[in-house]
């Protein structure tokens, strides 16, 4: 039977006195989505891209990332033992709506692993066995691309969602924009104390740097069209779901678009459906 030491990988750790920056910086730079935080050699915590994205959206302080510590973003981090079964694993994060677990104890980690793992997995041993259709979510948040970033991440905050689909004037999906995508800016960004409006050539008006959901700073003067990935990735409502995961792995993205027989867009396939449909595989 496959148990969760089967897929645990060696955490990648920040120390719990280090600041959003630093996060941040590593979080992009090894194209990871979550670090384990520690104390003392001890896991006391765990910091997520989308937990930092979340506090981003709400950040109306005007500090510099460098002055925000990350005992104010960190949660706790959920636990199983290495002997519990892969089915199981899946099922506690279903359950509990997260997106990883850690692999022994606060005392004794051992590793860490996460939908990504899970994913591979699924695409690995469970080929022909689900279509997308059976597991895809119908409900899906979009926006227009040339709305502003405030409206924009306004609606993610709102949905509680790390990605949302842009659509042009025709509705038609023209791009994607995910919490991923803003760090890269807010490393660019976090820490000037002012930014610059030059949405009139003539005229240049500097704002203090506020929230990304300001309509007055960065959020009010940047448009989800800037930031976001041009065309949205798709897979087919009848293909197999193990399919669905390579495409998501291959493209390192946690999500992809499902197409129907006349080419519409009607949901969205992600790595969280994946793990549900492990949790309930007989």
């Amino acid at each position: 039977m496959d148990t969760a030491r089967d897929l645990m990988k060696e955490p990648i750790t920040i120390n719990k006195n280090e600041n959003l920056t630093e996060a941040i910086r590593k979080l992009v730079g090894k194209n990871i989505s979550r670090l384990l935080v520690i104390e003392g050699g001890k896991t006391v915590g765990i910091v997520t891209e989308k937990d930092i994205g979340l506090f981003l959206l709400n950040d109306n302080t005007g500090r510099k990332l460098d002055d925000i510590s990350l005992t104010e973003i960190m949660k706790g981090v959920v636990f199983v033992e290495p002997s519990t079964s892969i089915k199981d694993s899946a099922d506690t994060m279903a359950k509990k709506e997260i997106s990883s677990l850690a692999v022994g104890s606060g005392n004794n980690t051992l590793g860490i692993f996460t939908k990504t793992d899970l994913a591979r997995y699924y695409a690995e041993n469970f080929k022909a066995r689900r279509t997308v259709g059976e597991y895809m979510s119908t409900v899906y948040s979009w926006a227009h691309a040339k709305d502003s970033l405030s409206i924009v991440l306004s609606k993610m905050i709102e949905k509680k969602i790390s990605r949302i689909i842009l659509k042009d004037e025709n509705e038609t999906p023209v791009g994607i924009l995910t919490f991923r995508d803003l760090f890269r800016n807010a490393l660019n960004f976090g820490n000037e104390q002012e930014i610059e409006d030059n949405r009139q050539p003539d005229i240049s008006i500097v704002f203090s740097r506020k929230g990304f959901l300001s309509e007055s700073g960065f959020g009010g003067v940047t448009f989800a069209n800037q930031l976001m990935k041009e065309n949205v990735i798709t897979v087919n409502y009848d293909d197999d779901l193990a399919q669905a995961c390579d495409v998501m792995l291959k493209n390192k993205i946690n999500g992809v678009g499902v197409l129907s027989s006349r080419g519409t867009l009607v949901g969205i396939i992600s790595k969280t459906d994946v793990v549900s449909a492990i949790a309930t595989t007989e």
